[in-house]
């Protein structure tokens, strides 16, 4: 629905634009000067547009409350949130181990996500200062619209900087799923930011501190994403090697006791603190987490990867999901790996831009003058391209995608959209400043767009439109039970793969409720027997009503794993 009414809007703009292009102007002035005002306060525009950030998604906690995890890759941020917060790096395999399997979660030789920790972090901080994770996921929010603010300001001018911070924070920091889940996205596009932002910076004045920001900006992407980070990087460090060599020989000394040595120490500092999460968690400083997870359970992460030995899995759910739904993605057909990247690109091109940031970049296209060269375009902007072309290409690679993996490019996206609306602005058709009230119409799209939604949430109101879960309904019950509880699940024939309720915290004997696998009678007890002060309950997760019983009942005589499957790296 909210699709076809922003490009409802987008149509409006465009004939508006032809017919009256100075509609509006007086008042939009106005407005435009009070922007520029506090756009030339660089420090007070990046705090600004932090504090919007924030602000506007707390505003919106009555209608948007705080998320329930729903997939694997959430549940997983939580564990590593809980273990960090209260001190760990990671935690001890669990003696009853094998009753918890569960997607992306390795056991041996430590109990851990296999995700890498820069979303963990700030969620811990959240979880250990305000006591809930969210309150990490709220401040990365704040923190991400601040920074893309501060690069914004390092490749345009101040005004459209600012205009820049204040679209992130409506189109990334109010309804998408990076202020509503765990999933993370933010993190990484704060280190983004960083890097680009001090790149420019650096090439500017050399200074130490914005070295430091661009070395901390590889350090959250190599923590976070980095396989999408490394590509980031690319072109960076060849931005900047082409700038030091191009200087003189006293030049080169001064650029590489600035930049070279600070950023070389930030990028040893980091690496060794990775080493040793890497030691820590998995017993080898150069093998991470999510490599354990990948030799442990057969999963695929590039198409060409030959077919691996199967893997024990001791749990139908997870051998049907990793050699049913993964494994046809990997020996998909050529027209079907296409369209799939097709797919993708659908989906990255509708989370950031959408029709209202698309139109501009279309405008300028359709717009652009006969003749018209790569050449023409500013070096800025060849590189910010380049950037762009270089991260989408390599998100292409993997089998499986979501806009959270390119989220370092957030920053560079802004621009590019930016740029584009500058060069729309001065647009004319048959003498009138069409460009102009076009280009005037996006901020107020997005604008309308944001209240349109929380309008609908109201109205909803109070409707259970924002995130609860079955899953979490259950887990706040038996909450409110006394004593603990074991709760084992089983699944039906028609379970969704890929969603599950195998998830625990961090200190899994501590827990008031600790969910299991259903394993069978004789492997059951071994379980209960561990945990004998315990309530043990069976709960049937795919029934209708939903089936949560008092333990043993007499199982089914072949308890079947589903396979329709719904799938997230």
């Amino acid at each position: 629905m909210f699709l076809w009414i922003e490009l409802g809007l987008v149509a409006v703009a465009i004939a508006v634009g032809c017919a009256a292009p100075n509609l509006g102007s007086k008042w939009l002035e106005r407005a435009e000067r009070l922007l520029n005002r506090v756009a030339e306060r660089r420090g007070l525009a990046v705090v600004t547009v932090g504090l919007a950030a924030l602000g506007v998604r707390a505003a919106l906690l009555p209608v948007l409350p705080i998320p329930q995890p729903v997939i694997p890759d959430e549940f997983c941020y939580l564990l590593l949130a809980d273990t960090f917060a209260h001190g760990r790096l990671t935690n001890p395999s669990h003696p009853m181990w094998v009753h918890f399997e569960s997607f992306h979660i390795i056991w041996q030789p430590t109990y851990t996500a296999k995700f890498y920790p820069a979303q963990g972090l700030i969620m811990a901080l959240g979880q250990a200062i305000m006591g809930h994770p969210f309150w990490g996921v709220w401040l990365s929010i704040g923190l991400m619209c601040a920074a893309v603010c501060w690069m914004l300001q390092g490749w345009l001018p101040p005004g459209w900087a600012l205009l820049g911070g204040f679209l992130v924070v409506i189109r990334f920091g109010t309804f998408s799923y990076w202020a509503n889940s765990y999933w993370g996205g933010a993190v990484a596009a704060i280190g983004g930011a960083l890097v680009l932002g001090a790149l420019t910076r650096t090439k500017r004045s050399q200074r130490v501190g914005d070295v430091l920001l661009m070395g901390l900006g590889f350090a959250i992407l190599a923590n976070s994403r980095p396989f999408e980070g490394l590509f980031f990087g690319l072109p960076v460090a060849g931005a900047l090697g082409v700038w030091i060599l191009g200087k003189n020989r006293v030049a080169l000394r001064l650029a590489f006791k600035r930049v070279m040595a600070p950023l070389l120490l930030v990028l040893v500092l980091t690496m060794l603190a990775m080493g040793y999460y890497f030691w820590r968690t998995t017993g080898r400083p150069w093998t991470p987490p999510y490599v354990v997870y990948e030799r442990t359970y057969g999963t695929p992460f590039f198409q060409w990867q030959a077919s691996r030995p199967l893997p024990h899995y001791r749990h139908a759910v997870m051998r049907d999901f990793y050699q049913g739904l993964v494994r046809e993605l990997q020996e998909a057909t050529p027209t079907k790996a296409i369209l799939n990247r097709i797919s993708s690109l659908v989906s990255f091109g509708w989370f950031y831009l959408g029709p209202a940031l698309a139109f501009p970049l279309l405008a300028a296209l359709v717009t652009l003058p006969r003749g018209f060269a790569w050449k023409d375009l500013s070096s800025d902007t060849r590189f910010l391209l380049l950037v762009c072309g270089t991260v989408i290409a390599a998100s292409m690679i993997p089998l499986a995608f979501a806009p959270h993996y390119a989220a370092a490019l957030t920053s560079v996206i802004l621009a590019l959209v930016l740029k584009a609306m500058r060069r729309l602005r001065s647009y004319q058709w048959r003498g009138r400043p069409t460009g102009l009230l076009m280009t005037r119409a996006v901020p107020a799209i997005c604008l309308l767009m944001l209240v349109l939604r929380a309008g609908w949430l109201v109205a909803a109101w109070p409707a259970p439109v924002a995130g609860e879960t079955v899953r979490a309904r259950v887990l706040s019950e038996l909450n409110g039970q006394p004593g603990r509880h074991l709760v084992l699940v089983r699944y039906g024939a028609d379970h969704q793969l890929g969603i599950d309720w195998v998830y625990n915290e961090a200190n899994i004997d501590a827990a008031k409720v600790i969910w299991a696998r259903d394993m069978g009678p004789a492997e059951n007890k071994e379980l209960i027997d561990y945990f004998p002060d315990r309530h043990v309950w069976l709960l049937e997760a795919d029934n209708t009503p939903l089936a949560l019983a008092s333990y043993p009942i007499k199982p089914p005589d072949a308890p079947v794993q589903g396979r329709r499957a719904n799938h997230e790296r």
